[in-house]
């Protein structure tokens, strides 16, 4: 037997004696709770960022579901949103199920809160089950369902009540939601309830600011013979409120003015002086005067005269019956050009000399120009925001609008001014105005 070195009465198998192992079997336990601890602390902070950078509902509420299900490792998830009543769920989300598992379920109805469901909306206190079948309360599940085990269960409060639910079942590991599990959901859910409230404050203020902005631009006057049509879609940003505006009116003897512009600024300044400027421009547009330029020259003396500090881009056009077809003289204070949608051939921009914005020198020259209408063409007045892209030259988003244009020729005018916003809206983070206008076919 190997004695110690020191003492030779000691062997070295009293030593190994000492619970030694035990204690780094702890010790290594511990460590591992500790990366585990470390591993959701980083996620639960990059789910509070991600979740907090959403602000649509819909895409928050399913941001919640997936970083869930990511921090635990669950196969599935799902999102309860309680109703009115805080006794069912009136949407339900969920998320995991594969392509096959969601064709077995069509046709069967959404969860409405039974069972270990309405266990939790009843009992809102968070709920782990090793095994479902076998909890008292448990419903079982409808035809076609994956087969689930195991179930972590917390609620999502918003401003001290109840929003709905947060469920999670079944780990890749195949193990139960442990306690570990429970508190990181717990804390999710506290991040969720912020998150959600944010975005339902963003749906109101964004619906408030569309709904006052909307209600600044006009309602087109009747325009016979002429045709028209209007759309008007606001920046994706809370609270925003832009200066773009249009506006057309019949004058005296047959002609008709068109106009469309855009106030420098987002915000409610921008739109009270936007429909100041509309005003104004129908005032002058009734007042005799036929010159687009002279227009627009009167505008900016007035608004030099009253101090108003207005920086704003406008494109006004009239047009009148000449002969068979009609004629249109336009001028252009630092707008975008007018897209003409000829009978024949491809459309092409009227990109002639334009003139200074508005705001900048009421004494300079405006430049006038005029071109002839065949009868059936379609006139396109719009503003920066169909054509303007955060990454793009501005000739990529012109080319991507006459391409658009060209390709909805035959389209009805409403059909046309939505296929170009749709096209145009997810690449572009400011407001869009168009006004579409369209000659009669037979020239009268």
């Amino acid at each position: 037997m190997a004695q110690d070195r020191e003492n030779p009465d000691v062997p070295f198998t009293s030593l190994l004696d000492l619970p030694l192992s035990s204690d780094l079997g702890r010790v290594s336990d511990r460590l591992d709770a500790l990366a585990r601890a470390q591993d959701s602390l980083q996620g639960l902070l990059d789910a509070v960022l991600g979740i907090s950078g959403e602000l649509e509902l819909p895409a928050v509420l399913r941001r919640i579901v997936s970083t869930a299900m990511e921090l635990v490792g669950a196969r599935y998830g799902a999102l309860g949103v309680l109703d009115e009543r805080r006794d069912e769920l009136a949407e339900f989300i969920p998320l995991g199920l594969t392509a096959a598992e969601l064709a077995a379920l069509s046709g069967v109805e959404l969860p409405r809160g039974r069972g270990l469901l309405g266990h939790l909306i009843h009992h809102p206190e968070p709920l782990r089950v090793a095994e479902i079948p076998d909890h008292p309360e448990s419903a079982g599940f409808p035809p076609g369902h994956p087969p689930m085990r195991s179930l972590l269960g917390v609620s999502i409060r918003v401003r001290d009540q109840i929003y709905g639910n947060l469920y999670l079942c079944d780990r890749h590991d195949d193990r139960p939601f442990d306690e570990h599990d429970e508190r990181v959901i717990r804390a999710l859910a506290g991040t969720a309830g912020v998150a959600i409230e944010h975005a339902r404050l963003y749906q109101q203020v964004r619906s408030g600011a569309e709904t006052f902005q909307r209600m600044l631009l006009p309602r087109l006057l009747d325009l016979r013979p002429l045709s028209a049509a209007t759309i008007y879609r606001p920046a994706n940003e809370p609270g925003h409120l832009g200066g773009d505006w249009y506006d057309a009116l019949p004058l005296p003897g047959g002609a008709f003015v068109a106009v469309i512009g855009d106030v420098v600024g987002h915000d409610i300044e921008a739109a009270a002086t936007m429909s100041q400027i509309r005003n104004m421009l129908r005032a002058l547009g009734l007042s005799g005067e036929t010159s687009p330029s002279g227009v627009l020259t009167q505008l900016d003396r007035i608004l030099a005269t009253v101090d108003e500090a207005v920086f704003t881009t406008a494109c006004l056009a009239r047009l009148e019956p000449a002969g068979g077809d009609w004629s249109m003289r336009w001028t252009n204070a630092g707008h975008p050009p007018p897209l003409l949608l000829p009978p024949e051939g491809p459309p092409r921009f009227l990109g002639e000399e334009p003139g200074i914005p508005l705001g900048v020198d009421p004494g300079f020259p405006r430049p006038e120009h005029a071109v002839r209408l065949p009868a059936g063409s379609r006139l396109l007045l719009y503003t920066d925001g169909l054509v303007e892209e955060t990454d793009q030259p501005l000739d990529h988003g012109m080319a991507a609008l006459a391409r658009t244009a060209g390709a909805c020729a035959g389209h009805s005018l409403e059909e046309l001014c939505e296929a170009l916003v749709t096209e145009r809206a997810a690449s572009t983070a400011d407001d869009i105005a168009i006004l579409a206008l369209a000659v009669p076919s037979d020239g009268r």
